[in-house]
């Protein structure tokens, strides 16, 4: 109903688990990461848990769109069930036949699964079970799941098996009798409700998935959607879509955090008051109380006495530290002295036209203040600029210098050049020096916007999906296969086709990037920046001292 007046191209915030959409937070990531190692590995056990709606299922999906092709996954979505029937559905999921009269005999199914990793191991394939609401398992079920495990060769197990759920597992697993089967698990890993940077660009993600080119909620709302989702991205959706509907009603472009309050009290059947009603509350009860308790000072019998004693009391001396004494100064504040202390004293530094000027050298190009917008002199040197939102992890995958738009404990606006980025520490370019900053000390000031530059290799950027041909389709076959290492015909065909699809489906795999065979602007930035000899300034370099 509102996607074309929001200028989207889907639903951004549905509840089904496309993995299109998969935020990787930094424990989505991990937890994504080891499920992948766990599949190409042998061993035990995975579990994953976390909260109803943080994501579980959206990272199965995930995981099975990056299944090594070795790999054969048996996916099990419902487990309440006996242990013969829990046998019958491993072995449905994985195609084999089940002989009339073995159906209901835990033994024949075992030898007939036993058999086939047999087969399996001997041709070089991994056969993985993921069980998803792994905590409704049956005790009897799950010493059925600890056998499976005995399945194995002189050095391999062949069955590896992976339990998602939610923390119930945990505690299910904790029980004396199951203690067989917790020993046997190599890795766990719980899933985290999001924080409020990792909300904020959530949100910003899935919209900029579905198409949105512009900021739909403003600052207050997506401050609002994290207050009142806790973090959950189940939660979060909701209340963004009945938001998204409430403002097209309204005929509102920008989603105040008034409406994502209606659109959480729709939601969960009460009234919500804004974050900032319960500091005045609690503000008009202190000046109640201090005004109570001057005029009872002024009105008690005491008050002269007190005076009396005040006045003949000596005054205390000035303490000194004491010699050899250590003096406790907190990292946080000597790390955010060091940056605030940076930014006050290149204030007039740290303009746009400073830093686009910087930015334009790391280019080797010329730019020159007040003559035209920055964006318009990149594109006559064939660059682009990109305007966004996002973290330090997506800086790293875009790996170009960029402009951070900063603001100081006084809220006034600053932008500096990234021009390095390592594992601890940025270097950022700040009038004609360069200094090395910790990371730390710039999230305390860079709420995630920013610009950068990069070199297209035609003038239109388009998304590039199947079916589609043209000079932007051959340069695409051309630079993946290079990569790659593989040889191409010459010149390369210029149709998007299947071969292609894939190509660029294991590039996004291979960088972490939506899985989903279109090379859109992020995997078009990434892949020219990953082709040799480009001239393009890379981030990721490592940082000397300055």
């Amino acid at each position: 109903m509102y996607l074309s007046f929001f200028g989207l191209n889907e639903k951004p915030f549905a509840i089904t688990p496309d993995p299109r959409y998969l935020y990787l937070s930094e424990r989505h990531a991990e937890a994504l990461a080891h499920l992948l190692y766990g599949i190409n590995e042998a061993g035990g056990f995975v579990q994953l848990t976390g909260e109803v709606g943080t994501g579980k299922t959206t990272i199965i999906r995930s995981l099975l769109s990056q299944t090594p092709k070795h790999a054969h996954i048996a996916l099990i979505l419902n487990p309440r069930m006996t242990a013969p029937e829990f046998l019958r559905t491993i072995c449905e999921e994985l195609g084999l036949e089940i002989p009339w009269g073995s159906a209901g005999s835990q033994k024949d199914l075992v030898d007939i699964l036993n058999r086939y990793l047999l087969r399996a191991h001997g041709e070089g394939r991994r056969i993985v079970l993921v069980v998803d609401e792994a905590q409704n398992l049956a005790p009897d079920v799950l010493e059925q799941v600890r056998l499976l495990t005995n399945l194995e060769t002189n050095t391999q197990k062949l069955l590896q098996i992976i339990l998602i759920g939610q923390p119930e597992l945990r505690e299910l697993l904790a029980r004396t009798e199951l203690r067989q089967l917790a020993q046997r698990i190599t890795g766990r890993y719980h899933l985290a409700p999001l924080s409020r940077v990792e909300s904020e660009a959530y949100v910003l993600h899935r919209l900029r998935v579905a198409g949105a080119t512009t900021d739909v909620f403003t600052a207050g709302a997506l401050a609002e959607i994290f207050r009142l989702s806790g973090g959950v991205p189940r939660v979060i959706n909701v209340i963004s879509d009945r938001a998204l509907l409430g403002a097209y009603t309204q005929d509102r472009h920008r989603v105040p955090g008034t409406l994502v309050r209606r659109a959480a009290s729709e939601v969960f059947g009460r009234r919500f008051a804004p974050r900032w009603l319960p500091w005045v509350g609690a503000s008009a009860a202190a000046v109640a109380l201090a005004a109570i308790t001057a005029l009872v000072w002024q009105l008690a019998p005491w008050r002269a006495t007190a005076r009396e004693q005040t006045a003949a009391a000596p005054l205390p001396e000035a303490t000194s530290p004491t010699p050899g004494a250590a003096v406790v100064e907190t990292p946080a504040r000597s790390a955010t002295l060091r940056l605030s202390t940076l930014l006050a004293q290149n204030a007039t530094r740290t303009g746009p036209d400073y830093a686009f000027g910087r930015l334009f050298e790391l280019w080797k190009t010329s730019y020159v203040a007040g003559r035209e917008d920055p964006c318009t002199q990149a594109a006559r040197y064939g660059l682009e600029c990109v305007v966004q939102r996002g973290a330090f992890g997506q800086l790293r995958l875009y790996n170009r210098p960029v402009i951070l738009m900063l603001n100081d404990d006084d809220g006034a606006p600053h932008q500096v050049v990234l021009s390095s980025l390592g594992d601890e520490t940025g270097r950022i370019e700040l009038g004609e020096a360069s200094h090395d900053v910790a990371i730390a000390e710039l999230a305390r000031y860079w709420l995630g916007d920013y610009v950068l530059l990069w070199k297209p290799v035609t003038q239109q950027v388009r998304n590039l999906s199947l079916g589609m041909r043209g000079d932007e389709v051959r340069w695409l076959r051309r630079s993946l296969l290079e990569l790659q290492g593989a040889p191409g015909s010459d010149p390369p065909s210029d149709v998007f086709d299947a071969e292609l699809g894939r190509l660029v489906m294991d590039f996004q795999r291979r960088n972490r990037l939506s899985v989903d065979g279109v090379a859109g602007l992020q995997t078009q930035i990434v892949l020219n920046g990953a082709l040799p000899g480009t001239g393009t300034p890379l981030l990721n370099l490592p940082a000397s001292g300055s």
